[in-house]
């Protein structure tokens, strides 16, 4: 069996090895190709320092020295026609490496890998499911995020729901049941654990082997389009967890792919994360460039994602992150900035808006470099939301406080209004908030039993009233008691509890109470917006707050009780003399509370207080979150 080189157009390999490549998965990788009347397989494959590249598999019996591909010219890329070959056969390349060495590798660009342990590539066809989101795509065309509401379900397919230890649930059980769950509950997207193919179950999907495939412990790539429509029909968008930062080391991946560092930096001090074990992208390299930003326009592209969270952007940007003082380099003007990552970070959003306008870029970014939500014309990394890991980092050391020393630390809820508006930012509840023994969200909560359900409740009126969108892990909204166990599936059993049961309608009401209400997400990246009414009450560690959305006079007053001390007549300012009606009341006996009764409505009087032209009165039971609209808003 004899590989026969293809065509390959000599102006796609130049913008291949120029970085301008932006659709590479439609020529490298392997493509069923009909050549002088014969079927097969068109394989091409970078290998630049390759001595030979011979393609093995089911079909040849795991011999490539009949199938040899061609060396095109000073390309680096390496391609041939294999005849006879199908869909759904097994192959690597065996690489004949620039030291000598033979290593079999799997196919950077397959569209489908074997189920681990196997690391075989797997001929495939993703162009048969047959969309039907014209409606959602003409939808999110005609609504920019900015000023719509925002509230991300973050789940990790592999645990969300498990039957028994590595029982996953497929992707079309998951296109019925969860995302009936995720509609039931009101959010208005998805966002996934990474999904490109890996080796080991533990790792999550942040370290990688497949980048162009969806990973087969879910089933085949089409129940993933499925997913990703039945998502579209029922109105809620898919995230995709992206991971360009680093990769794992297994043999039949990256690392050495043609023998030499060639998708890694040839400097070991760049190249690893000895955080993670990983090695990092030569975001320097044409040909690397070419290859990660045609895998984001990949997702987008054939899988019809409506975003990415672009993972671990702080690790990507700082030459020095987590490296010990003997890993440290200094870029050419002796600053600590990866100057290639920030350069790639600036191309890939920009290429991504220019196929994709209507797509979300979200940094996860722990560091502090300005501008990242800000465009690459005017200096900034281009991406259009940022993770708020200060307000997540401050809110939550806060909530682990006992509510007897909170006045101490009350500058850790407020400081972030200094800076709410200097990005576009997301409020990430997240996965790693709740692993590696963290505890999660309500077992980090201080006090009593019932005390730790008060005070997340108040938490999340906080978190969901606080200027920015919105991002929440699975088992979070029920009050998961144990902190993420990713080889098992959530605690389902828990709402049994009344409790647990309890804290899944309140957190379903208050999304319902997010989406209605624009005043919570109209004005996020604006800073009128927001105004506060007392900021400064860190003796009874109360906040209150105006949000307002586009029309200044449509608002909610917010006021959140952070003590175990109730007020049986509490004052605060308002903007209005109208009856102001408690929409919601985290204290109520339906969510759990201790039923301290709150009138309905309180009417204010012209009694300036906290700067405002009115104030009023009303009950402010502890632990508590209130919400008020006035009146006259409410019926119009």
């Amino acid at each position: 069996m004899t590989a026969v080189t293809p065509l390959l157009a000599p102006d796609i390999l130049y913008l291949f090895n120029h970085g301008r490549l932006f659709h590479a998965y439609r020529t490298l990788g392997a493509h069923m190709h009909v050549s002088d009347g014969v079927a097969g397989v068109r394989f091409a494959v970078w290998a630049p320092n390759a001595r030979d590249v011979r393609v093995a598999g089911d079909f040849n019996g795991w011999a490539g020295e009949g199938c040899s591909l061609a060396r095109l010219g000073t390309t680096g890329v390496w391609a041939g026609f294999v005849p006879g070959v199908g869909e759904g056969a097994a192959y690597k390349y065996e690489i004949v490496g620039a030291d000598g060495r033979t290593r079999l590798k799997a196919d950077p660009y397959a569209f489908r890998s074997e189920l681990r342990p196997g690391t075989a590539s797997i001929v495939a066809r993703l162009d048969r499911y047959r969309w039907q989101d014209g409606e959602w795509a003409e939808r999110k065309r005609r609504h920019p995020p900015y000023e719509r509401p925002m509230l991300v379900y973050e789940a990790h397919l592999g645990s969300w729901r498990l039957d028994a230890p590595e029982r996953f649930r497929t992707y079309a059980q998951l296109a019925d049941e969860l995302v009936d769950y995720v509609a039931s509950m009101g959010y208005t997207h998805i966002e996934v654990l990474p999904l490109t193919e890996h080796p080991l179950d533990r790792s999550w999907g942040y370290q990688a082997t497949g980048y162009f495939s969806a990973t087969s412990r879910y089933g085949p790539p089409e129940g993933l389009q499925a997913l990703v429509d039945r998502c579209h029909a029922r109105g809620i968008g898919v995230i995709l967890d992206w991971v360009p930062g680093h990769f794992c080391k297994d043999d039949h991946g990256l690392r050495l792919f043609d023998g030499t560092p060639l998708y890694e930096p040839a400097d070991p001090r760049i190249a690893e994360k000895p955080l993670w074990g990983t090695l990092a992208f030569d975001f320097g390299k044409a040909e690397v460039q070419s290859f990660l930003i045609s895998d984001a326009i990949f997702w987008l592209d054939v899988f019809h994602l409506d975003g990415l969270r672009v993972d671990a952007v702080a690790s990507m940007i700082d030459l020095h992150f987590d490296k010990p003082p003997s890993m440290h380099v200094l870029n050419r003007h002796g600053g600590s900035e990866n100057l290639d990552a920030l350069d790639f970070l600036r191309k890939l959003n920009e290429t991504v808006f220019r196929y994709f306008p209507d797509t979300l870029m979200i940094a996860e970014d722990s560091s502090a470099w300005p501008g990242v939500t800000s465009p690459t014309y005017l200096g900034g990394l281009g991406f259009n939301y940022k993770w708020n890991m200060g307000w997540m980092n401050d809110a939550l050391r806060y909530m682990e406080t006992d509510p007897s020393q909170r006045s101490a630390k009350h500058s850790l809820l407020t400081f972030s209004l200094l800076y709410a508006f200097s990005e576009n930012y997301v409020l990430p509840l997240s996965h790693d908030e709740v692993v590696h023994g963290k505890r999660s969200l309500l077992n980090k909560m201080p006090g009593s039993y019932e005390e730790k359900f008060a005070n997340l409740r108040l938490f999340y009126g906080y978190w969901m009233t606080h200027p920015g969108k919105k991002l929440l892990f699975m088992g979070g909204e029920f009050g998961q008691f144990d902190e993420w166990k990713d080889a098992e599936g959530l605690d389902w059993v828990l709402l049994q509890y009344p409790l647990h049961e309890a804290m899944q309608r309140y957190v379903r009401d208050l999304n319902a109470l997010y989406a209605a209400e624009d005043a919570l997400w109209e004005r996020d990246h604006a800073p009128d917006g927001f105004e506060w009414i007392d900021a400064d009450n860190a003796a009874q560690s109360v906040l209150s707050y105006v949000r307002r959305a586009r029309d200044p006079r449509r608002h909610l007053v917010v006021v959140c009780n952070f003590s175990r001390q109730s007020y049986p007549a509490f004052r605060i300012g308002v903007p209005t003399g109208a009856v102001h009606r408690v929409i919601l009341n985290s204290d109520a006996p339906g969510y759990g509370g201790t039923g301290c009764r709150v009138p309905r409505q309180a009417k204010a009087a012209r009694k300036p207080l906290h700067g405002q032209p009115f104030s009023l009165e009303i009950p402010l039971p502890a632990l508590s979150f209130l919400l008020l609209e006035p009146e006259r808003l409410a019926v119009e």
